[in-house]
């Protein structure tokens, strides 16, 4: 999506790190729409690398040896999103540049004055390079590597504990080669197997041994195998796809995809979603919506969503989609990878998906149908492969679409009026991670594309890339499994039976020696900061987890404290106690010793904690108000780029001192109008720093603990463009708010012991054809397609939208791949890699059928904080609706054979109005509340950083009545059994004054206890004697010896688990203060300022039957 403000960074040639022209332009846009790409000249790096080691031996400053003239990165644009190309206004052929204003429902209070602003819609030029070695060093031809490990490691193992790769020594082989087709006649020597031990044989789950997997829908077969018969022994080729025989399997490529991208034509089809304007939508009178017959929804159908449940565990069993057990189970073999000849038993297998299709788009009428929330977590959409392909796919926690049927031509996308894109979560906790170690990593030699499970085997020599349809040699080494210690068989190794595998990468893939695990703390101990007692619980959580800390005997540690000053801490070997240095000069930061400020954990250990024991009192009688953020940041910028590592920063207030100082621009008169606030920096100090530190694989994570307004906006920045974290603790108070200390606790442990990637770089490929336009997420677009990540963290999700080039006419299927290059805190360097395969279709009934309505509304949200920033709140709330009007406007018109009264929407579509109304009463976009504007600001930076599943519980929260949990449907975990109550809907109507209900809000959890709730229920579970003893503060169930007690506490606990974050419980009666955050939530409700649900399907239907 292009923002309404554009700006650029251009870097010298001489890649100076302060050296940034900023080029703003602002203008006004009326809607999200996806400009097809003009195709910009590839960028070619003479070292294939993407990128020119120009100071040898470090990644300062690593950037392409081409710079695009103007290399748009988000710049002043609170989302962090990067368009990777410049605008022109081109305008595509037959788009209609504007749709009448929305009328404003009848009665609103706010009425939208104005004409609205008429502009060309520019298309965006596509500059997707894909250089000659991908992402990564130069791949020249590695030696054949004779000892070959392959190990299946848990990758959340427990912090601190050394990676072994050679556990449980299966049995060592040899083979005698005939000599490589690369002319090197040397015959891999001896091969090792190496399994680590512990963890179940599963897919990335979770889910401990013995719980209860939930109902899996099978994935949709085809109508129509293509009748290709088998390649002859042994059975190398991949199994059938989908579709008719007619298609083939993509068009023979016999030149490299660069030489033949960069000649191609510019194709100028520009794209829309042509989303319409909409004011607020308050009504002025408030009606009650009448409530319709309870109709009984059939859930169990096709597109149905695999398990999240609210711990976010993937429970899929072993034959589920995603990542398969069968792939894992080494070292009995892997599963065979055949071609099976085709018959009428494909046929059959294939016409028993058919009610499933016609399941999936049967018209659902939104005003009739009230309850059709699943009563269940949604499962994402199983895409319409052959079930031997779709075994092997990605698992969508992982690697997910928008649409999981993949329109055929950009025309085709843009009357669906859906947005195409890609939400990722790389580097996600995963119990069972297959890892390779070997020299050779096998790559295609022209776009650079890893081997996968979806590439195709012309015979036991060559193989097929997925993406660019170049045939490749099979290396020497890759045709001996190591796993069945056969040789002839590539495709049954690993890499090609598992679409998330990890690869111990060479030193090819370095450009300088996998630097250290580098932590810098810097502390504010401004009088403010003092008074919040924050230091205590941050020292005291850091000393409880300083042996946790990930890393090995490398590890460096240090640490800044700063008020109107900088004070530096030596802890040099053979002092008695740490040594404080201070520099009072903000206006010109120094170092003030070069060493010792950063010190080995290991053998500095006892000087560092008894640093963090007096920390804490070292500033108690300070009465310094003053503070220098921006110094600070400086200093430990200069500290840090020696190496790369963490920045830790604790704010407290808006910055005051030197560099980087801030006024306040919060008015809170204005708090609940959509017009005038502040959602962008108001300096670029910050962001420039960030730059800085992203060029010196530094990333800063912010802490701010403040009860007043301190920019987000501004100092967000810091952390956005360098691949941090943000983390807020609005009005922090040791004794005000004791259950923010939890709070803190909590997530600092996790922060502290999570798993970390240094210096990491990470790609996006796809199909040809397809091409990748905007990035969202916090990280900098360091070349084309690049994405430069000095840190990355287990809880960072990525979005990325996409556009059809080029018509994919000639395929079956396109595939997406992401790649990232990381050191692990074990001085490892390692490469992820996801694969994806999704089918292509021809007709808009398909798109429909494929549509992943929670993707879409991800992908949306991040689109929807772009706009607001770079036009205004309102835009951004009026694109959100037309984006639900122009859907399914297009599907009545174009898909509906017979038109039907009601607002009717394809099933796959029917929550995606509730989904958007959510969105519209979330805090990052309502409106009409007294919302702080940090804290605005900090729902945006979660909306552009979280992955889906966290996301999606944040916008529109679970409800479960509590009350009467029983063991009917429980899952059983390592002895504890966990009810399974059903979700209700988000409304009032659904609460009794009888019962016990637990909203789970993702970061927040009310347990709401109605005034007639059952005495049992209260003292039980409570522990008080009756519904007046409630304390109005209380945060905590009491353990009780009671079946009540124990099923309740097990519920909660399990749904806190596995997030990263941690939920504070607000035990919430009907005198609470609390009510109206509880209340607030009510997505089916009306509000003071917003919809009732069926009052915006009435104003829905109003707009699609225009």
């Amino acid at each position: 999506m292009l923002s309404g403000c554009e700006a650029t960074v251009k870097q010298n040639k001489n890649l100076s790190a302060k050296s940034y022209q900023i080029h703003v332009s602002c203008s006004r846009f009326v809607g999200f729409f996806l400009p097809g790409p003009v195709q910009n000249q590839l960028m070619h790096s003479s070292d294939g690398q993407g990128y020119s080691p120009s100071v040898p031996g470090l990644y300062s400053h690593q950037t392409p040896a081409k710079v695009p003239p103007h290399q748009t990165s988000g710049q002043y644009n609170y989302s962090g999103s990067q368009n990777v190309s410049q605008l022109n206004n081109y305008q595509g052929p037959g788009q209609t540049l504007n749709r009448p204003p929305v009328a404003p429902f009848s009665g609103s209070p706010v009425q939208q004055t104005g004409p609205v602003p008429q502009v060309l819609l520019p298309a965006l030029q596509n500059s997707a390079a894909i250089s000659s070695a991908g992402s990564f060093p130069p791949g020249a031809s590695p030696p054949v590597l004779s000892n070959w490990q392959y190990s299946q490691t848990p990758v959340s193992q427990p912090v601190g504990s050394q990676t072994s790769h050679l556990a449980h020594m299966t049995g060592t082989g040899s083979a005698q080669p005939p000599s490589s087709l690369s002319g090197n006649t040397n015959p891999p020597g001896n091969y090792q197997y190496a399994a680590s031990p512990g963890g179940p044989p599963l897919q990335n789950s979770y889910m401990k041994p013995g719980s209860a997997p939930p109902p899996v829908t099978q994935p949709l077969t085809p109508l129509h195998p293509p009748a290709r018969p088998p390649l002859g022994p042994p059975p190398v080729g991949g199994p059938p796809l989908i579709r008719p025989p007619t298609l083939t399997a993509g068009p023979p490529n016999t030149q490299s995809l660069l030489n033949s991208a960069a000649n191609r034509d510019a194709s100028c089809c520009s794209s829309a979603i042509n989303f319409k304007y909409l004011s607020s939508l308050p009504l002025a009178t408030p009606h009650p919506s009448p409530a319709p017959p309870n109709v009984k929804m059939n859930r169990s159908v096709g597109y149905s969503y695999p398990t999240l449940p609210p711990g976010y565990q993937n429970t899929s069993p072993p034959g589920a989609p995603g990542m398969q057990a069968s792939a894992l189970q080494y070292p009995d073999g892997s599963k065979h990878f055949h071609q099976p000849a085709l018959s009428t038993n494909h046929l059959t297998a294939s016409m028993g998906g058919l009610s499933l299709q016609q399941e999936g788009l049967r018209p659902v009428n939104l005003l009739q149908e009230r309850n059709i929330l699943p009563m269940t977590l949604l499962k994402a959409p199983v895409p319409n492969l052959h079930e031997d392909i779709q075994k092997l796919n990605c698992n969508p926690e992982l690697f997910r679409c928008t649409l999981t049927n993949i329109p055929q031509t950009q025309a085709l996308l843009n009357k669906a009026k859906l947005p195409l894109g890609l939400l990722l979560h790389p580097f996600k906790d995963l119990s069972q991670l297959p890892v390779v170690t070997s020299s050779t990593i096998v790559r295609c030699r022209s776009c650079r594309t890893y081997i996968n499970p979806f590439v195709s085997f012309l015979d036991q020599r060559r193989w097929k890339c997925n993406l660019c349809y170049r045939v490749n040699d099979v290396p020497e080494e890759f045709m001996y499994n190591p796993v069945t210690r056969v040789y002839g068989e590539p495709h049954k190794r690993p890499e090609v039976q598992n679409a998330t595998i990890e690869f111990m990468a060479p030193s090819e893939y370095m450009l300088r020696p996998p630097q250290p695990p580098v932590y810098l703390f810097v502390f504010d101990v401004s009088h403010n900061a003092i008074e919040t007692g924050y230091l205590n619980t941050v020292c005291q959580t850091l000393l409880d987890n300083l042996d946790l800390l990930p890393g090995n005997t490398r590890t460096k540690i240090g640490f800044i404290t700063f008020d109107s000053t900088i004070h530096f801490y030596s802890l040099q070997e053979g002092l008695s106690q740490p040594q404080m240095l201070i520099v009072s000069d903000i206006e010109d930061v120094f170092i003030p010793m070069p060493e010792n400020l950063l010190v080995n954990l290991n053998e500095n250990k006892e000087l560092i904690q008894d640093l963090l024991r007096t920390l804490p009192q070292m500033f108690t009688k300070s009465l310094e108000t003053q503070s220098a953020l921006g110094p600070a940041l400086q200093a430990a910028f200069k500290l840090m780029s020696p190496t790369g590592g963490r920045i830790s920063v604790f704010q407290t207030q808006l910055p005051s001192v030197g560099m980087g100082a801030l006024k306040s621009r919060e008015e809170p008169n204005q708090r609940a109008t959509a017009k005038d606030i502040h959602l962008t920096p108001s300096t670029d100090f910050y962001k420039k720093l960030a730059l800085d530190c992203s060029g010196q694989q530094v990333a800063v994570d912010l802490f701010l603990l403040s009860g007043q307004y301190s920019d987000l906006a501004s100092l967000g920045c810091i952390s956005r463009y360098s691949a941090g974290s943000v983390y807020y603790y609005q009005s922090y108070h040791h004794k005000h708010n004791p259950v923010q200390v939890e709070k803190l606790q909590k997530e600092l442990k996790r922060y502290l012991t999570r798993k970390i990637g240094f210096e990491a770089v990470m790609r996006i490929r796809c199909t040809k054809g397809l091409s990748i336009h905007t990035f969202h997420g916090n990280f900098f677009v360091r070349s084309t397609d690049l994405l430069s990540l000095p840190n990355v963290n287990p809880d960072a999700g990525y979005a990325v939208q996409m556009s059809v080039e080029e018509s994919l006419t000639d395929m079956q299927v396109v595939s997406f791949q992401s790649a990232l290059l990381y050191t692990s805190s074990k001085g490892e360097r390692r490469i992820r890699v996801h694969t994806m395969c999704l089918p292509v279709v021809t007709t808009l009934s398909e798109v429909y059928l494929g549509a992943d309505v929670q993707a879409i509304t991800g992908l949306l949200a991040n689109m929807a904080v772009d706009r607001s920033v770079s036009a205004t709140l309102s835009d951004a709330r009026d694109a959100l609706v037309n984006a639900v009007i122009d859907s399914l406007s297009a599907y009545r018109s174009s898909v509906l054979s017979i038109q039907q009264p009601g607002l009717m929407a394809p099933f796959s579509l029917r929550l995606f109005p509730l989904y958007v109304l959510a969105l519209l009463k979330q805090k990052a976009f309502q409106t009409g509340t007294n919302a702080r504007l940090d804290e605005r600001i900090f729902t945006m930076c979660q909306v552009k950083n979280q992955p889906l599943v966290y996301l999606m519980l944040m916008t529109h929260p679970s409800l479960y009545r509590v009350d009467n949990l029983t063991d009917e449907g429980a899952l059983n975990i390592n002895d504890r059994t966990i009810p399974q109550p059903p979700i209700l809907q988000l409304s009032v109507e659904k609460l009794s004054r009888d019962g016990a209900y637990l909203m789970d809000a993702g970061s927040v959890m009310f347990l709401w206890i109605g005034k007639n709730c059952g005495q049992s229920f209260i003292s039980q579970v409570l522990g008080v004697p009756n519904y007046g003893s409630i304390p109005q503060n209380m945060t905590h169930l009491p353990e009780l010896e009671t079946a009540e007690s124990i099923r309740t506490i097990a519920f909660i606990s399990w749904l806190r688990e596995q997030r990263p974050f941690f939920p504070i419980l607000y035990i919430i009666k009907d005198d609470s203060p609390l009510k109206s955050s509880f209340l607030q939530n009510m997505i089916e409700d009306r509000t003071e300022s917003a919809l009732s649900y069926y009052e915006f399907l009435l104003h829905i239907q109003q707009q699609v039957n225009k």
